[in-house]
């Protein structure tokens, strides 16, 4: 594609796009195709000549977008939000246009700078205290997973080097949360080889909030039996019922036990921006690690995660690794900016530029407005409710 057939097949683009965001409400909300018609619609194989612009997009039109479902849609109330903007659309637009791999700060300092500092804005505006420093994943699951590599790094002992498999020396590792917690804590202690017999869930009270008493008793029953507690993970907004865990008391048993306090703040964290909910995140300053969504309530397309960390040298001990193929020669002085040390992706895209972009484009006062509009109208449907 030539650059004049860009432009225009890009204003085409713009103009469909502007279209569909200002008309959303005239798909359907669900797909209205039955299993494997997208198959059926599409070639078995793939050309082997090019086809022109203008072709692909018809069949995106008619095949592929009867096969949507469409979030963006006013009347799509399923799941938490993934509240997109058309800031964040022109974002991502950009983002691929550059083209940046970020493993590296000098793979594009643009991209690794950036990063900081947009999320020292949302630290800010969440009101996380300064000892936090943030990084970007894809979503929630590998947020708290990576944190809790972190946990495991600090609770276990040479578990870098020795690993899990076969130690006398290693009793059961225990990871402790609510029974309305998020599945991806499962699924990241699957991942990360301590399986799901090492999770212990406790029980919650009238209004879905995990036991500190009972989470108390836990630990010291585990201990009695010669396990390994090293974390505990609490929900800031449950998937089913946007429940709020006790932090306060929570982080005073860590502190106690010496274990590792995660905070699953996905979903309900940015409601802290609002000094009416700043409550809503009272004794995070005492965690361990923090993650927070923009992908759901900041008006950020999918997908963008932030990870908090206090002790972000945990998190790079466990997976801070160069292989010769990027050695540079300024290794010891770009390590602590260097991204591909955060976390178990060696590639990482420019995700921070529409995280910027959006908090530039709206500003706190406008994201503050939206955040309250939307609490009011929550209150006044379950005022319905309840009638």
């Amino acid at each position: 594609m030539n650059p004049d057939d860009f432009r225009r097949h890009g204003h085409s683009l713009v103009d469909w796009i502007a279209d569909y965001l200002e008309h959303a409400e005239r798909y359907p909300v669900l797909s209205r195709v039955k299993p494997g018609e997208i198959t059926t619609a599409l070639p078995s194989s793939a050309p082997e000549d090019g086809e022109p612009f203008e072709t692909i997009m018809a069949d995106f039109e008619r095949v592929l977008v009867p096969g949507l479902t469409h979030w963006n849609h006013p009347g799509f109330l399923a799941y938490f939000a993934s509240s997109g903007s058309a800031p964040g659309v022109l974002a991502d637009f950009l983002s691929a246009a550059i083209n940046q791999q970020a493993m590296l700060w000098s793979t594009s300092p643009a991209a690794t700078e950036l990063e900081s500092v947009t999320l020292d804005w949302l630290r800010r505006l969440i009101g996380l205290p300064a000892g936090f420093e943030g990084v970007i994943y894809d979503t929630a699951s590998i947020s708290t997973m990576h944190a809790l590599v972190a946990a495991r790094e600090v609770g276990v002992r040479d578990v870098r080097v020795r690993g899990l498999p076969g130690r006398s020396d290693l009793p059961r590792v225990r990871v402790y949360c609510s029974e309305q917690a998020h599945s991806s804590i499962d699924k990241s202690l699957v991942t990360i080889g301590l399986g799901q017999e090492s999770l212990r869930k406790i029980s919650v009270d009238s209004e879905y909030r995990m036991n500190p008493a009972e989470l108390a008793q836990a630990i010291a029953d585990d201990r009695a039996s010669e396990l390994l507690p090293i974390a505990v993970v609490a929900t800031v907004g449950t998937t089913s019922t946007t429940s709020i865990d006790p932090v306060p008391a929570i982080a005073d048993i860590c502190e106690r036990e010496h274990l590792w306090l995660h905070i699953d703040a996905a979903y309900g964290g940015v409601a802290a921006m609002l000094p009416s909910h700043a409550h809503i995140l009272a004794g995070a300053d005492r965690a361990d690690s923090l993650v927070v969504n923009p992908h759901k309530w900041l008006f950020t397309p999918v997908d963008l995660s932030a990870l908090y960390c206090r002790r972000m040298d945990a998190l790079r001990g466990a997976f801070a690794l160069t292989p010769e193929s990027i050695l540079t020669g300024d290794e010891a002085d770009a390590a602590r900016r260097n991204l591909m040390n955060t976390g178990i992706q060696l590639g990482r895209r420019f995700r921070s530029l529409k995280l910027w972009m959006i908090l530039r484009s709206f500003g706190a006062k406008a994201i503050r407005a939206h955040l309250a509009e939307h609490i009011r109208l929550a209150r006044l449907f379950a005022s319905w409710v309840d009638e």
